[in-house]
């Protein structure tokens, strides 16, 4: 049996901002099963985010299918909880939280996560991730992006570690304001692989981007940790080049990059290793 290891707020973040201070980026990642969760920490990774995209895209199925309604984000999240949570044990685990749920008591689904384990939040689905009249719709009819903001708010003040997702330099501040740890400059949905996207700026044109949002967030607060996430960001070699061409980028967080990508490749080039044995060549062998 796993015993895991119960982290505070005050702890992780001295945790992380050591290693910041040493030069060292901090790496995060997603898991949407326990096997991606259990060789993420025997990797080393610093912090693992469990949301419901991640059974969706361990399933074979895009992403985004976690922003649609096939089904409760949040109860999928409650489920996941014992398949990771039990196989992790030094390795901080945090919640994806819908924050536009109607249906959703904040403060009790909080109180839910951390006796369950989780040691922060963060804010998935998110609307950030949709645009056009829709979101328009949605930030009209109080499911906006302003309950996310709400949501890390709440948890700030509960002592949970607080991670978000932000799109732009008013959320970056939005964020910091309600008392965000580290955002995650998200810039869309990652690229590559059989169920990755295919649209996608450069890595070169999201660096202006994402210096912009992380100095809006530090014009609220100096000490926010800031790491990116998505979009053409999808190996550790895009993940170097924007941790050195952006200004005060402290790591990067990977999802479909820490675990989907990696997943296909490995199982695709095992099962043609397989599929490349033959039979002895018996003719040689008699003669």
């Amino acid at each position: 049996m796993t015993i895991r290891r119960r982290f505070t707020r005050s702890e992780l973040l001295e945790r992380f901002r050591a290693k910041i201070d040493a030069g060292v980026p901090i790496i995060g990642g997603g898991a949407g099963t326990g096997i991606s969760a259990k060789w993420e920490e025997a990797g080393g990774i610093d912090l693992i985010v469990v949301y419901n995209s991640g059974r969706y895209r361990m399933a074979g199925h895009g992403s985004l299918a976690g922003l649609l309604a096939y089904g409760n984000a949040n109860d999928v999240v409650v489920e996941l909880a014992d398949e990771v949570l039990s196989v992790v044990r030094d390795t901080p685990v945090l919640a994806g939280v819908n924050g536009t749920d109607p249906f959703m008591d904040t403060e009790r689904f909080l109180e839910q996560l951390r006796g369950l384990g989780f040691a922060g939040i963060q804010n998935f689905p998110t609307v950030g991730l949709i645009d056009g009249t829709f979101r328009a719709n949605l930030e009209e009819t109080g499911m906006g992006f302003d309950k996310e903001v709400e949501l890390v708010r709440v948890a700030h003040d509960a002592d949970l570690l607080t991670t978000p997702y932000v799109f732009s330099e008013d959320d970056a501040r939005a964020m910091t304001n309600a008392g965000a740890d580290i955002v995650v400059c998200h810039l869309g949905l990652t690229t590559g692989g059989g169920i990755g996207a295919r649209t996608a700026r450069t890595l070169e044109d999201c660096v202006p981007e994402v210096d912009a949002w992380v100095a809006a967030a530090r014009e609220v607060r100096a000490d926010v940790i800031a790491l990116v996430h998505g979009g053409p960001v999808s190996s550790p070699e895009d993940a170097e080049f924007m941790l050195r061409a952006c200004t005060g980028v402290d790591g990067f967080y990977g999802a479909s990059s820490m675990e989907r990508l990696p997943t296909e490749r490995a199982l695709k080039e095992q099962t043609e290793r397989f599929t490349a044995i033959t039979f002895a060549d018996t003719t040689q062998e008699q003669s």
